[in-house]
């Protein structure tokens, strides 16, 4: 059985920015300190569509791969917010790319893009080549813009990385898990609005991810000493500082871009991930958690040893 190792990445953003300071004027009562003191988050990126987005991220990766889709065995769209109830967001996605191979999309929520990452590492180690990994959410479209316990926390977003075949794996463990017994705290009905339980879904993300990622380290062999970067799911800055409390791993190793893109749910890990290797953060030979949680509740932690050119 073979490896895997990401040889390229991209994320796009819409153009429309919607600050703090716009949620106030529009007639929510917040304040920019009010949001920033509690989630972290100072704007987000709204108006893109899921399908749209993850092309031009997908164009990124493969652009940075040095391929076409005529490469591509498989591309996977992690989403929750498809532009249609059928088909899958993937097919457009693949259509406007020139995939050559398949494409599918998948539901895990925020959670999404690192399941979607593990299928494909399970997938290439079966004889699969080269995969296009998107995670992509436009949650705006379903964000009661009244509501004030949600409405300052997401956005839309997209983010993609290639996935290679390698003889040296460099995703070294891996953790997922779920409890369809949570799945009330947090959700969204046919034609309806993003509905949660902002404590409980803070208690049980920060319990379940802590979790996940010890059994993801235990896995591969490391301690939380030996992480050099932890990218967690953009749901809430105090989530990331009390799971990485948790751990053990301090707030200067925590990828943290939740200031800018809010929550972008299936988004926020790749977003994060390319900004911090293109800001040259994230150097080669670094050892990265990804780390998030969903709706559902899921959850998936991964351990990779950053290693694109090896």
């Amino acid at each position: 059985m073979s490896g895997s190792r990401i040889t390229g990445w991209g994320s796009n953003l819409p153009e429309k920015v919607l600050t703090n300071n716009d949620l106030a004027e529009g007639g929510l009562d917040t304040s920019d300190e009010w949001i920033f003191e509690r989630t972290g988050i100072r704007q987000r990126h709204v108006g893109g569509s899921t399908s749209q987005m993850s092309i031009h991220a997908g164009k990124q990766a493969l652009d940075m791969a040095g391929v076409t889709g005529d490469d591509i065995d498989l591309v996977i769209v992690a989403t929750s917010t498809p532009d249609q109830l059928m088909p899958g967001t993937s097919a457009t996605v693949h259509a406007e790319l020139g995939i050559r191979g398949g494409a599918c999309d998948m539901q895990a929520v925020c959670s999404g893009f690192t399941y979607a990452l593990m299928a494909a590492n399970g997938l290439i180690s079966t004889g699969l080549e080269r995969i296009l990994v998107i995670g992509a959410d436009t949650l705006s479209d379903y964000v009661d813009w009244e509501d004030r316990g949600s409405a300052i926390l997401f956005g839309d977003g997209a983010g993609a990385v290639v996935l290679e075949k390698h003889d040296n794996a460099t995703l070294l463990g891996f953790d997922l898990g779920a409890d369809g017994l949570h799945r009330h705290i947090g959700y969204t009905d046919h034609d309806g609005k993003i509905t949660m339980d902002g404590k409980e879904v803070f208690r049980t993300a920060v319990r379940a991810v802590t979790q996940s990622a010890k059994n993801a380290m235990a896995e591969a062999g490391v301690t939380a000493e030996e992480i050099d970067w932890f990218v967690p799911h953009q749901a809430n800055v105090r989530i990331i500082e009390s799971i990485a409390s948790r751990l053990g791993i301090p707030m200067d190793k925590a990828v943290v871009t939740i200031q800018d893109t809010a929550n972008n749910s299936a988004a926020t890990i790749p977003i994060a991930l390319d900004t911090a290797v293109r800001d040259a953060r994230i150097q080669p030979g670094d050892l990265l958690l990804l780390g998030g949680f969903g709706f559902g509740m899921t959850w998936a932690s991964a351990i990779m040893r950053w290693e694109p050119n090896v």
